[in-house]
């Protein structure tokens, strides 16, 4: 990670996932489940933890919407694909609700963290490297 990326990561208020993000941690994750499973997964993630409010679910585009209640205020729209046969790809683009247009690294934190409950929940196939 160089330097210009670093400064860009804490200087802006919106964060999101690819295939061939610079950061490791914010690349697409796979799962071993369907589009439905993986969302639904989502779902009750989403449901079970009281920061999040969930806004809307679109099961025909696999995306599902929501927001920070507690604490910093962000949006974030999660992303479900079926790529293959049980193989599932999430991606979520988080923007941060504030009156300065920076949050010094709070979107991509967050980020990783969703990741990270859902490392729990689903078999993690691969991480593009």
């Amino acid at each position: 990670m160089g330097f210009r990326n670093k400064v860009a990561l804490l200087l802006n208020n919106q964060a999101e996932t690819a295939e061939n993000h610079w950061d490791n941690e914010l690349r697409t994750h796979y799962y071993k489940t369907t589009k439905d499973k993986g969302l639904a997964t989502l779902e009750e993630l989403i449901k079970g933890s009281n920061q999040f409010q969930i806004n809307s679910i679109s099961q025909e585009h696999g995306e599902i919407s929501f927001h920070v209640q507690k604490g910093k205020k962000a949006f974030i729209i999660g992303t479900v694909i079926m790529v293959r046969p049980y193989q599932t790809a999430i991606d979520f683009t988080v923007t941060t609700e504030s009156l300065i247009p920076f949050d010094f690294g709070y979107s991509s934190k967050l980020i990783k963290r969703l990741y990270e409950k859902i490392d729990q929940s689903l078999q993690l196939v691969e991480k593009i490297k």
